[in-house]
C-alpha cells in the first residue's frame, strides 16, 4: 500500500471524516543524467556569484524580488515561513457546485482520499454516494507543502477524489494568447457541417485509457535498448503533413466519411444524399464496426444461398472493413509488427492506410508465388 502525502479530516457542514490523501498519478518519464559528450564524467550544476565567478553555498542565498533597474527587495527564508499557510489539518467543504459549470482547464493535478481506518466507512461512504448522485463537488481551500489551494472533492469510481485548482487569475484569456481564431460567423456550408458530424459520429469510440500509450516514452527505451547492445540506429522524420485544402474540403470529408466507413461503396453518396433536416445517428452509422475488434456477421447469408462473386474473396474493401474496426492502438501494434516506418507520428487514419498497404502488398506478393 502507498504511503499517504496528507492526514486530516474532511467537513461538510458538522460532518467529518478523518482522510488520508494519496497520490493519484506517475511519471514514467525516462530519467538521463547529464555527462561531458566523449565521458562518462557527470556534469553537474552549481550555483555561483556571477559578479566574482565563486561559487555560493546553500546556505547563504536569499530571495530577491527585482523592483526594477537592478534593484531587489531581498527576503529571507524565515520571513516566507512566517507568512506560509503552513500544514492544513483540515479539508472544510465551504460550498458545492455543479461539475458540469466547472470548465476542465481550472482542474490541475489529482489526488484520491480515502478514510483514515474502516469505522470512518460509513460516513465516507455517504459523502461519496451523496457527492456521485448529486454530480456536485466540494469546495474547500487546502494548504499543503507551504503553499495554498483551491481544490475540489468529487466522487469517481466509489470513491473521493481530490483536485488542486487553477485561481480564476492564473486562467489565461484565449482572445488574448491565441491568433487567427474564427470570428464567429460560419464560413462553411451545411452540407459540410452535416457530413463533419456525420463522420464524427462514425468514428465514435468508447472511452478506454489503456488503448493509448507513450510512444516516444517507448522509442525512446529502444533506443536505449538498441545503443546498448551496439544495433543499428534508424532515425525516422515522419511523413510530411500538409494542411486540408479549404477549395477540396467536402471532397476530404466525404472521403474521410467513406474510410471510415470501411471502404463500402456508396458512403460518400450516403452523406451527399441525405436530406439536410436528418443526419446519421451514431447508432446507426457505427452499425458496420463489430464490438471488440472481430469481423461482423450482419448480413451473412444462409446456408446454401450464393455468395455473389465480389465475396469468394478477400477483397481490398474486406480489409478495410476489418481494420476500420481497430483502434488507434491497435494498429499501431499491426503497424509494428509490419514494421511500417514513421508508425509513431502517425494519427490513426494514417496507421490504417498504412498498414491496409503494407497487408494489400502482402497478399499481391503471395498471390503472384
Amino acid at each position: 500500500m502507498a504511503r499517504p502525502v496528507w492526514t486530516g479530516v474532511l467537513t461538510f457542514g458538522l460532518v467529518t471524516v478523518p482522510v488520508s490523501l494519496y497520490t493519484a498519478t506517475d511519471s514514467h518519464t525516462v530519467r538521463f543524467h547529464q555527462l561531458e559528450r566523449g565521458t562518462s564524467d557527470r556534469v553537474r550544476n552549481k550555483r555561483f556569484n556571477e559578479r566574482t565567478g565563486e561559487e555560493v553555498e546553500f546556505g547563504n542565498i536569499v530571495k530577491g524580488f527585482d523592483t526594477g533597474a537592478g534593484e531587489y527587495v531581498v527576503v529571507e527564508p524565515e520571513e516566507l515561513d512566517q507568512i506560509s499557510p503552513g500544514r492544513s489539518r483540515t479539508i472544510d467543504v465551504s460550498g458545492f457546485v455543479d461539475l458540469t459549470q466547472v470548465d476542465p482547464i481550472y482542474f490541475d493535478k489529482t489526488y484520491y482520499l480515502g478514510p483514515k481506518g474502516k469505522e470512518y466507512a460509513k460516513v465516507y461512504q455517504l459523502l461519496t454516494d451523496a457527492l456521485a448522485r448529486s454530480n456536485r463537488a466540494g469546495l474547500a481551500m487546502f494548504s499543503m507543502r507551504g503553499k495554498e489551494y483551491l481544490t475540489a472533492v468529487r466522487a469517481e469510481n466509489g470513491l473521493l477524489e481530490l483536485h488542486t485548482m487553477h485561481f480564476a487569475d492564473e486562467v489565461r484569456d484565449p482572445r488574448q494568447e491565441v491568433g487567427d481564431l474564427p470570428s464567429g460567423e460560419a464560413a462553411y456550408s451545411t452540407q459540410e457541417l452535416k457530413t463533419a458530424e456525420q463522420l464524427i459520429d462514425m468514428l465514435a469510440v468508447d472511452w478506454k485509457p489503456e488503448d493509448y500509450h507513450d510512444t516516444f516514452e517507448e522509442q525512446v527505451r529502444k533506443l536505449i535498448e538498441d545503443k546498448a547492445a551496439g544495433r543499428e540506429i534508424v532515425i525516422s522524420e515522419g511523413p510530411p503533413q500538409e494542411a486540408t485544402n479549404v477549395v477540396d474540403l467536402m471532397d476530404v470529408l466525404r472521403r474521410s466519411l467513406a474510410d471510415a466507413h470501411g471502404g463500402k461503396a456508396g458512403a460518400a453518396d450516403e452523406a451527399k444524399d441525405e436530406p439536410r433536416g436528418r443526419r446519421a445517428g451514431p447508432k446507426a452509422a457505427a452499425a458496420p464496426k463489430a464490438a471488440g475488434g472481430k469481423k461482423s456477421t450482419a448480413g451473412k447469408p444462409a446456408a446454401g444461398t450464393d455468395r455473389p462473386a465480389s465475396k469468394k474473396r478477400v477483397s481490398a474493401a474486406g480489409a478495410q472493413e476489418d481494420l476500420s474496426a481497430l483502434t488507434k492502438a491497435q494498429l499501431y501494434e499491426k503497424a509494428t509488427e509490419l514494421g511500417i516506418a514513421h508508425r509513431s507520428t502517425m494519427t490513426r487514419d494514417e496507421l490504417q492506410q498504412a498498414v491496409r498497404k503494407a497487408t494489400t502488398g502482402r497478399g499481391r506478393l503471395r498471390s503472384v508465388s
